[in-house]
């Protein structure tokens, strides 16, 4: 009788042991809080950031559409535990030193920089590099044979800039853009709401609009142009995960992660992500769940 409670017990035992190692999983470690900046492109990718620790037994809590120039001081001030950044915006925002064009030197910069002064650690850069730069309808493009800046420089005097009135007086907008390129003699310059650049364009109101890489409305490649920026005038804005050094002192496995998720993340991936919810208005965690079912592995 004794050896038959035994047994049972026993077996018991061994059914629930699976479960008992589980429960020493993720479940005994603190919540990921994840941060996000107040637009489409780092809320679609602070929640695939998300998914992925989920799908990896973490608890997340979401603590997304932060105002740009409060996010550096909410990650420091431990409002949250990580979320993602530009390789420009650190450079040039958050540690004000001298623009770099080369992606790889302003990433070490950065990242150095970030560990020593505020215990923050950059994961594995993205291949999304949301920089500065000009849009061109494709007409105008391809009437004058525009592709690059340094051809834009050639022509500017047959066309028409839509601004958003701080281009003109920026270093980082026509005056430093002379000084790299030439004086760009625009045949009219005219000021216009920045949300309405692109209807601008598409009207033929304006020929060219300072524009960032990864937007929405260049996934319309009949419409649209990006121009290269030949001479590298502008810094590279690669993302990655900033992730607070306690936190992945704590939970290590978190960087390998959220590197992988940050592998499948490319420019050309962002515009089409950022287009489903800008232009199709779909909502912008649905979106980042498609994405990140069809690169779960």
């Amino acid at each position: 009788m004794k050896t038959r409670k035994f047994t049972a017990l026993l077996l018991c035992a061994v059914s629930l042991f699976p479960f008992l190692l589980s429960g020493c999983g993720k479940s005994d470690q603190e919540t990921i809080r994840i941060g996000s900046k107040d637009f489409t492109e780092s809320l679609i990718v602070a929640e695939i950031y998300a998914l992925a620790l989920e799908d990896n037994g973490y608890k997340v809590d979401r603590k997304l559409n932060v105002a740009g120039s409060l996010v550096h001081t909410a990650i420091t001030d431990d409002e949250f535990d990580l979320y993602p950044e530009y390789t420009g915006t650190a450079l040039l925002s958050v540690l004000q030193m001298d623009m770099d064009s080369d992606p790889d030197s302003v990433y070490q910069t950065v990242k150095e920089e970030y560990e020593k002064q505020f215990n923050l650690t950059w994961l594995d850069s993205t291949q999304v590099n949301d920089r500065n730069g000009i849009a061109i309808r494709k007409e105008a493009a391809q009437e004058y044979n525009i592709s690059t800046m340094s051809e834009l420089q050639a022509n500017a005097d047959k066309l028409k800039l839509c601004s958003q009135g701080e281009f003109e007086q920026r270093e980082d907008g026509l005056p430093g853009l002379a000084k790299v390129y030439g004086e760009f003699n625009f045949a009219s310059i005219n000021l216009y709401d920045s949300g309405l650049k692109y209807q601008i364009l598409e009207n033929g109101e304006a020929d060219v609009c300072p524009a960032y890489s990864t937007d929405a409305q260049l996934v319309n490649t009949d419409k649209f142009a990006y121009l290269e920026d030949d001479k590298q005038f502008w810094p590279p804005y690669y993302m990655a995960p900033v992730v607070r050094n306690d936190t992945l002192e704590k939970n290590p496995e978190i960087a390998e992660i959220l590197n992988k998720v940050s592998a499948k993340l490319d420019t050309e991936t962002m515009i089409s992500l950022n287009a489903k919810v800008d232009i199709d208005k779909q909502e912008y965690d649905e979106v980042a769940k498609e994405f990140y079912d069809s690169i779960r592995e």
